[in-house]
């Protein structure tokens, strides 16, 4: 399970940018945005979030959000945009498989929110 590795990292970045701060005592809330086909599994992300204040005692009673960000595509064969995963990949419109994926993909911090 690499969430795991993926939550300590999370918290280094948050913490370093922090790091100037002098009058953070906490975090309260971290939201991350994760692509629906990415490599992450957001219950497993969330099972390893408590870790982080492991690493960084500002993470301690920090509440995580995650954000699904839809994977959609646009086709190569016709311009079609369309949600990936509710159409197993293929375009709707020509039935063609071949596209560019435009969002689904993400692992990004979208917002931390400090006491």
């Amino acid at each position: 399970m690499h969430e795991l590795g993926l939550v300590f990292q999370m918290a280094k970045v948050v913490e370093e940018a922090l790091s100037a701060e002098e009058d953070i005592t906490a975090i309260d809330t971290v939201v991350m945005e994760i692509g629906e086909i990415s490599s992450v599994v957001p219950h497993y992300f969330e099972a390893c979030f408590p870790a982080a204040a492991d690493r960084c005692p500002l993470f301690e009673g920090a509440k995580l959000v995650i954000e699904t960000i839809p994977a959609v595509a646009r086709c190569r064969s016709c311009g079609k945009e369309f949600p990936v995963v509710e159409n197993k990949g293929y375009c709707p419109d020509c039935g063609s498989f071949d596209k560019d994926l435009l969002s689904g993909r993400e692992f990004n911090i979208k917002e931390v929110t400090v006491r």
